[in-house]
């Protein structure tokens, strides 16, 4: 039976809620096609992200792995194509941390790609009438260190990965002019 880790983010930011999170509190203990769903609650701390998803991944054994995050400004579902080893954090994270132009791994590869099949994805979810399309940028705060550093620990195994953004609830956006989506 296949096993999917799917991740999601705690609030950051300010925000009492965090989309990623709440949409993964929905997938707990589900299945699809068979395959059976797990999922982590992931810190927006630097370094403490990569750990937590690792760990699950060592606990879990999944045979996929997908990390979800908020995306402020963005209509509709993202899965990202690259991840790219800088952090370069506009606002603290949670920890505090506000990295300028640091590498997410000392001499890593300068970017890692999604393996997951991302234009499927986006086709499928179009089709059936949620908003989707392939992003080229995972931005440079948490996500992206999240995205890149699990690409890299997961680079010679067979496990498959990527980072999906989805955009802000309605009550997050409600005194913004930044697009929304309902879970």
């Amino acid at each position: 039976m296949k096993k999917v880790l799917i991740t999601g983010f705690e609030p950051f930011g300010g925000d009492a809620i965090n989309p990623a999170l709440e949409a993964v509190k929905r997938l707990e203990e589900t299945s699809i096609d068979g395959g059976i769903i797990v999922t982590c609650q992931v810190p927006v701390t630097r370094f403490e992200s990569i750990s937590a998803v690792i760990d699950a991944i060592e606990a879990y054994q999944p045979d996929c792995v997908i990390t979800v995050g908020q995306a402020a400004g963005r209509a509709a579902i993202t899965p990202e194509r690259v991840a790219i080893n800088v952090d370069d954090f506009r606002i603290p994270d949670n920890g505090g941390n506000q990295p300028i132009d640091e590498p997410i791994i000392e001499q890593g590869p300068d970017a890692y790609f999604s393996s997951l099949p991302i234009k499927h994805i986006a086709q499928t979810l179009h089709e059936s009438g949620i908003p989707c399309q392939v992003s080229n940028s995972a931005g440079t705060f948490v996500c992206n260190h999240l995205f890149y550093g699990v690409q890299h620990y997961l680079r010679d195994k067979s496990i498959r990965h990527g980072f999906v953004h989805i955009p802000l609830l309605p009550e997050q956006a409600t005194d913004s002019n930044h697009p929304s989506m309902s879970l």
